[in-house]
Parts: C-alpha cells; structure tokens; sequence
C-alpha cells in the first residue's frame, strides 16, 4: 500500500530515552537502511518533516577545502 493511499495515521511511540521507529512503509517510501541518517525539518506552524540526510564526506570536504579559497572573499557577500 502506498503512502499517498494510507487511509489511517502511520504511529509510532516514543520510548521514554526518546528513541522511535519509523513504520516500514516510511522507512520504505524514503528509502532508508539500517545506518543511514535522517533530518528532521520543524516548520513555523509545528509540523514535521522527516527527510533522508545526504551523509557528508568529510575527507573529500577537507581535502578540497583549500581550492575554495575564492569563494570566500568580500566578492561573494555581493552576489
């Protein structure tokens, strides 16, 4: 059953350190697997977004920190 058709609510309970499962058939839609990361995003209004994260290369980042120097001058506050 797709998401959009889901007829009820999909719930899930809090555990008292916090911790939740997301229900398979979000775990599905999304496309997350055991280890990936997850973002959520909190609207004004107080609603939720739960969002797959894009996981970060910190050694690719750091490793091509030093050719963005460019980027980072006065010129760049202007665009």
């Amino acid at each position: 059953m797709s998401l959009a058709k889901q007829s009820a609510p999909l719930e899930s309970t809090l555990s008292s350190k916090g911790q939740t499962t997301i229900p398979g058939a979000v775990r599905k839609r999304l496309g997350l697997e055991p280890g990936d990361t997850v973002r959520f995003e909190v609207t004004a209004e107080g609603i939720v977004q739960l969002k797959k994260a894009h996981k970060v290369d910190f050694g690719w980042a750091q490793a091509i920190e030093g050719t963005l120097s460019e980027w980072m001058g006065e010129a760049d506050d202007d665009l």
